[in-house]
């Protein structure tokens, strides 16, 4: 036998409701999928040398590019030594 379903709602007590009677079910939705939302929690040694996002997404973006340099230059540097060797 089943159980029978019963209305959680109902079941909550007066106490616990809090505003959950009134909450909106997908309120922010369509801003999230448009804007995005990626939370990142530093700790607190590396928030302390970023003072606010900004200067987290300049140091994130120098990284990026020193990456993509050295990635660059190891490909050029191979293709160079494999065209001497013949």
């Amino acid at each position: 036998m089943k159980p029978k379903r019963t209305n959680h709602v109902a079941q909550m007590r007066a106490e616990y409701d809090f505003d959950y009677s009134k909450a909106v079910r997908g309120k922010y939705y369509r801003r999230l999928l448009a804007e995005g939302s990626n939370v990142v929690v530093l700790d607190r040694d590396v928030a302390k040398a970023f003072p606010d996002s900004t200067a987290v997404n300049k140091a994130l973006r120098s990284v990026l590019q020193a990456k993509r340099r050295r990635l660059t230059a190891r490909t050029t540097r191979t293709r160079a030594k494999a065209a001497r060797a013949g």
